[in-house]
């Protein structure tokens, strides 16, 4: 099925998310018990929700995303990768990837790939349109939909290969598919101290970027074909 799959029809993407505030305590009363009910698993013993907070930004209820970067291919025969990214209020952010899928990928044949997307990027990325009053593009709304019929590609998903409790991260794949490594600067840890206290989204929209390279890579290899030169990957 890969094989048959036409890479132009397939948005590659990666999304950065950060805690909503830059502090546990800048949350009011209610909120800060929400978040110790909703991290009480997680923390266990080990941590309180004040100590756990920098990583309140995987959940979509309790963080915001910072930066969505995409990939798509635009040239077959030579093979381009265009790649760009969203930044600025989140409200900004969500809009313009809404209006991009709306506007170049919303037909019938086209795709959103992630890596561990569905689990984490496309139900973030809905959450957080929804949280912020923004209709969901048909792409991201799967109310009623059957499995075979949502239009998602997830990498992580596909190395699976029916082992449905299996995880590997983007850079182990990278690795054990020869890919050059997108961890060169921060990881995901790093991203809210970055937005936060070095107030660098840029340097985060590059890093986001980077993953969605790997991304594209991976499905690349998992179709047995040549991974993408430096050369034919374009950033805006």
């Amino acid at each position: 099925m890969l094989d048959a799959l036409k890479l132009e029809n397939v948005l590659f993407l990666d999304i950065e998310t950060v805690p909503l505030h830059p502090s546990f305590n800048e949350l009011d009363d209610i909120d800060q018990q929400l978040y110790a009910d909703k991290t009480k698993y997680q923390r266990k013993e080990e941590f309180t929700p004040d100590e756990f907070y920098d990583r309140a930004g995987i959940w979509a209820e309790f963080g915001k995303i910072v930066c969505i970067s995409v990939g798509y291919f635009v040239d077959r025969t030579y093979r381009q990768f265009r790649v760009r990214s969203f930044t600025g209020t989140e409200i900004e952010l969500l809009e313009e990837f809404s209006t991009l899928i709306k506007d170049h990928f919303s037909g019938r044949h086209h795709l959103l790939c992630a890596h561990n997307g569905k689990e984490f990027d496309f139900p973030y990325i809905a959450r957080r349109m929804i949280i912020n009053g923004i209709a969901l593009p048909a792409k991201l709304n799967l109310f009623g939909k059957k499995p075979w019929e949502v239009p998602h590609l997830d990498t992580m998903e596909l190395w699976k290969f029916g082992d449905y409790k299996h995880f590997t991260s983007l850079k182990l794949m990278t690795r054990v598919l020869g890919i050059p490594s997108p961890k060169d600067d921060i990881d995901g840890s790093q991203v809210r101290n970055v937005y936060y206290e070095e107030n660098d989204v840029n340097r985060i929209a590059r890093y986001c970027e980077k993953d969605v390279i790997a991304v594209a890579q991976i499905l690349l290899k998992l179709r047995l074909e040549s991974i993408l030169t430096d050369d034919q990957i374009i950033t805006k």
